[in-house]
């Protein structure tokens, strides 16, 4: 799950690591965090209220990558330095097991379809 603003960047940085095969969806969702009460700092205490009662859904993008164990860490890594800024709302990435993949076209089978 990334930044919307980081979409472009994060699609050509893993293009450049050799990782150009992926699927990205528009998604909404909210972490632990309130970052609405980052924006609302200097404002008045109901509405600091307000905001932590109500979280909101924030829109992100979903990036659904499949790549052999081989290059799992590339991919983490080249998503982390695309999409790092410190700040809360950077993203998260889950890292699942897919048992195989089969190429729809071919009937190819295992990890020569993840190329």
């Amino acid at each position: 799950m990334i930044r919307i603003a980081k979409m472009s960047e994060t699609k050509l940085a893993l293009s450049d690591a050799g990782l150009p095969s992926f699927t990205a969806m528009p998604v909404l969702g909210r972490g632990k965090g309130h970052g609405d009460l980052e924006k609302a700092e200097s404002s008045d205490p109901e509405l600091r209220a307000l905001i932590s009662e109500i979280p909101r859904l924030k829109s992100k993008r979903m990036i659904t990558l499949v790549v052999t164990d081989e290059k799992k860490e590339l991919a983490v890594e080249t998503i982390i330095k695309a999409n790092q800024t410190g700040k809360s709302g950077d993203g998260r990435i889950f890292i699942l097991e897919a048992y195989n993949s089969v190429r729809v076209r071919t009937g190819e089978t295992g990890d020569i379809t993840l190329d």
